[in-house]
């Protein structure tokens, strides 16, 4: 075959080229143009179709965004609510401490004024005046060695002479 120079022709005939500008590229058989262009028009009929059919709200959509928008509402009035009472609780617990600290210095000047008012002279005076009290003397106090640290028993009553 390669000795007498004759070619083999492919039995299927070569696309022509078509040059457009600066590029080269094959013709198109009118049949697949035909097939794309259907292609295309069939998609863009879906999309259509699609599009309408999105556009279009039918009564169980409704029901349910109208429910979802209803929950969302009921949501928002409950936490401005629960919110609300945060800060009232807030505020009742700010005048509260205020109050316990007023009643604190409160009670603290009475305890100084009452402290102020006692008097150990006086006590003295009525004592030994009125009531006839003297100081003990030495042999009238006992002292007790306690032996163990921790407390005192007593078995016997205190002498009273």
């Amino acid at each position: 075959m390669a000795g007498n120079g004759k070619r083999l022709v492919s039995q299927t005939p070569r696309p022509r080229m078509v040059v457009e500008g600066n590029t080269v590229r094959r013709e198109e058989r009118s049949g697949q143009r035909r097939r794309q262009e259907e292609k295309k028009t069939l998609g863009r009929a879906r999309l259509r179709q699609n599009r309408e059919r999105a556009q279009k709200l039918n009564v169980p959509s409704l029901v349910a965004m109208g429910a979802a928008a209803v929950a969302v509402v009921l949501l928002c009035a409950n936490y401005l609510q629960i919110q609300s009472g945060i800060t009232s609780s807030q505020k009742s617990i700010s005048q509260l401490e205020s109050q316990l600290q007023s009643l604190r210095t409160d009670n603290s000047a009475l305890e100084n004024r009452i402290s102020t008012l006692v008097d150990l002279d006086y006590i003295y005076q009525v004592a030994t005046e009125e009531l006839g009290m003297t100081y003990a003397s030495d042999d009238q106090v006992i002292y007790y060695d306690k032996s163990e640290s921790e407390y005192v028993r007593q078995y016997e009553d205190i002498p009273t002479d």
